[in-house]
């Protein structure tokens, strides 16, 4: 829907039929002025000449001018057909150490960055990605950018770690991410595999920065069908890889995303193949002030001709 960036400045427009009312009062005066002469000359200048024929065109003109001048400062915006805005996507990935479980070939962080790739390299021009990792904490693995070929380079780079699992830190570092691009569609995309237990931000504020900045989380829960073995405590017993669906599903439900479960390479693939095609881009606005300036432009450059140029047509 065609709109303005700044309306509240058109509520200058009054200025015009304002001005227009004040040159007729002056013209009405000049009238009344001349009938109570016997000149000539000067009734013919005040009522009837071809000179108030200029005059008035040359009026017309500036009020022309200044209205599309207002209309331009205004912010005037369209939605082009069948052009559509970009999305800014963030990836936010665990890496934490059971992240090297070797349920998925060849684990677990080499099968998350694959399908992420998948989704990268099924965006479009006007995207923009980004990577948040995080495992006792989150850092920037690839600051968010339209280059694909460059962001791709630093999710193929991403190693598994032996830390905790910080889903707060890491969500929170995503939407960080996003909110920095503004007026623009942001979506996050965050996968675990496991637990919240490090980290300095609980889910429940990461939620809350999400919905206040109105960015939408879909959240891919990473486990398989079976218990899987990540190790052995110091006793021998067997330590099993556990993944926190309850918090995943929430976080998605409250942010207006959707939670997706993997339980193999496969699903895993389908996933964010099927995420990446149904990412939705909103009709894009497209400034046309610069139409107005130009129009403005154009009726101060008719000015000019007419009062300036061959033959001075105004003496």
């Amino acid at each position: 829907m065609a709109g303005f960036e700044s309306a509240y400045i058109l509520v200058f427009l009054a200025c015009v039929p304002a001005l227009y009312v004040m040159y007729r009062r002056v013209l009405a005066h000049k009238k009344r002025a001349a009938m109570q002469f016997s000149s000539l000359s000067y009734l013919k200048s005040a009522i009837g000449t071809p000179r108030r024929g200029r005059d008035s065109a040359m009026f017309y003109l500036t009020m022309g001018t200044i209205a599309l001048m207002i209309v331009g400062f205004a912010g005037p915006h369209i939605p082009l057909e069948q052009t559509h805005e970009g999305v800014n996507v963030i990836l936010v990935i665990d890496t934490s150490g059971s992240m090297k479980a070797t349920d998925y070939e060849p684990n677990r962080l080499e099968a998350a960055k694959r399908a992420a790739g998948i989704l990268v390299s099924s965006l479009k021009d006007n995207d923009g990605v980004g990577i948040v990792t995080f495992e006792s904490g989150a850092t920037t693995a690839a600051y968010l950018s339209p280059y694909k070929d460059r962001v791709s380079s630093k999710l193929a780079s991403i190693r598994a770690s032996d830390g905790r699992t910080a889903i707060g830190d890491g969500l929170s570092l995503g939407v960080d991410m996003a909110a920095s691009v503004p007026n623009k569609k942001r979506v996050i995309i965050l996968l675990s595999d496991g637990v919240n237990n490090a980290g300095v931000i609980s889910p429940p504020e990461a939620i809350a920065f999400a919905s206040i900045h109105d960015i939408q989380v879909n959240t891919i829960g990473m486990g398989s069908e079976g218990q899987v073995i990540l190790g052995y405590d110091a006793f021998g017993r067997p330590q099993y890889a556990e993944l926190d669906e309850a918090t995943l599903r929430t976080i998605a439900t409250q942010t207006g995303g959707t939670y997706f479960k993997s339980v193999n390479t496969e699903t895993l693939d389908s996933i964010y193949r099927n995420i990446g095609d149904e990412l939705e881009r909103e009709e894009q606005e497209t400034d046309i002030r610069e139409w107005f300036f130009a129009a403005a432009l154009g009726l101060v450059a008719v000015q000019l001709y007419v009062r300036y140029g061959r033959g001075r047509i105004i003496q």
